[in-house]
């Protein structure tokens, strides 16, 4: 049952989640429209499209720790209102802008409001959940603003065609400014995040404060940034293409490569709200986060290289539909971990660097995919490898999980 004090609660994180997937309207349009209308965009060459659509995942990773630092010096509230502001007015811009040099500079901006974003829309949750529906709240924040990138998929590759690249550009970018009027009028503060109030949960499993533990988290992070928004999403449409050919016929429909793969990644944003909310919600009952994520990180592993075997299309749709649940289930559980730990210290800091880590692993993504799949065997090594290190990665947490459970039987033993 939902009381008014979760009500309450929540409403900050939702008012962030959804400003949040209103800026990202116009990033995720990009992604669909920009590979084929680029000459509208005044770009020279197709290798331009490629540059303009990772750039801003490269400027996070010097960015990210001056926005934490940043974070530390002004309130949440007003960090999130320099985000929508540089998110709207970017996007605006790609309407408004032609040529690749301005481009550049316009995803370098949204890549510095994804800074903001990401780190106070974390910081937010941290703040705002309770500490016993941590993980519900974090499966709410990411499913609502992740439904920004459906929608922007959706509806650009809908009307792009139709109306062109720059008025759909223009009108998500003051879609993206609504979120302003919403931020101004919250009451998002940041008075409750000190390193001195930690939850309950902290104080009484200080083994989540080690080094080795957060350690731990920072490393997962990083791996499974780069296994799922790295390689899955940058080889997707590669990978159904040396399989089954440019175009496909599913239950007796023609689709192209490129629409199978934005179907099926459409699918995903479809679920998030959902899926990561209530997979949110398991890892707040009483066996805790562990075991769930432990057991997820096996499925996962499992299914991750299956991927990379020919099957019949219909078995590898539902294959690789399992993969994209494994991204859902394992990133909210991993960063409602992440949020645990930011508790027991500086919310701003840990979580600051557990972005970075994140960052770095989904810009690795991408190069060592389009290094591997040169290989005779490379779609193989990627996906089978990735599996390797999932599997890898559930036996460490294993571990973690057993040091944890005697950390707090130490505890009540030392108590008496």
């Amino acid at each position: 049952m939902v009381t008014i004090k979760d009500q309450l609660s929540s409403k900050p994180i939702i008012i962030v989640a959804v400003v949040t997937a209103l800026s990202l309207l116009g990033d995720s349009m990009l992604y669909i429209a920009l590979p084929v209308y680029w000459e509208t965009a005044g770009l020279d060459s197709i290798w331009q499209v490629g540059v303009l659509l990772s750039i801003n995942r490269f400027i996070r990773l010097p960015f990210n720790p001056i926005a934490g630092w940043i974070y530390k010096h002004i309130s949440l509230k007003a960090g999130l209102i320099v985000a929508v502001l540089l998110g709207g007015f970017t996007t605006i811009g790609y309407g408004v802008f032609k040529g690749f040099a301005a481009w550049v500079i316009l995803r370098a901006l949204w890549g510095i409001a994804w800074s903001f974003f990401r780190i106070g829309g974390l910081s937010a949750v941290a703040v705002y959940a309770d500490a016993n529906k941590r993980g519900s709240s974090m499966g709410l924040y990411n499913g609502l603003y992740r439904t920004g990138s459906l929608v922007g998929m959706l509806i650009g590759g809908l009307f792009v065609p139709v109306i062109g690249l720059s008025t759909v550009s223009i009108a998500f970018g003051f879609l993206s400014l609504l979120g302003l009027p919403l931020m101004l009028i919250s009451k998002i503060n940041q008075d409750v995040e000190t390193p001195e109030k930690k939850d309950r949960m902290a104080k009484e499993t200080p083994y989540i404060g080690k080094a080795g533990y957060k350690a731990s988290i920072i490393v997962s992070g990083f791996l499974i940034a780069m296994l799922y928004q790295g390689i899955v999403t940058s080889t997707l449409s590669s990978l159904i293409e040396h399989f089954y050919g440019e175009n496909i016929s599913i239950w007796n429909v023609v689709v192209s490569v490129t629409l199978l793969s934005g179907i099926i990644q459409a699918v995903r944003w479809t679920w998030e709200p959902f899926l990561g909310r209530t997979v949110g919600h398991w890892s707040d009952g009483a066996r805790g986060r562990l075991p769930i994520f432990i057991v997820s990180l096996i499925f996962a592993g499992v299914v991750f290289g299956m991927v990379s075997i020919r099957l019949p299309l219909e078995l590898w749709i539902a294959v690789t539909l399992l993969v994209m649940a494994g991204a859902t289930i394992l990133s909210t559980i991993l960063d409602t971990i992440a949020l645990d730990t930011a508790k027991t210290a500086n919310i701003v800091s840990f979580l600051t660097i557990y972005s970075i880590s994140q960052d770095m692993g989904a810009a690795l993504g991408p190069a060592l995919s389009y290094i591997l799949i040169q290989l005779e065997a490379g779609f193989i090594f990627l996906y089978w490898g990735g599996s390797i290190i999932l599997i890898i990665l559930a036996s460490i947490w294993m571990v973690l999980a057993k040091r944890l459970n005697t950390s707090i039987k130490k505890e009540i033993y030392e108590s008496y």
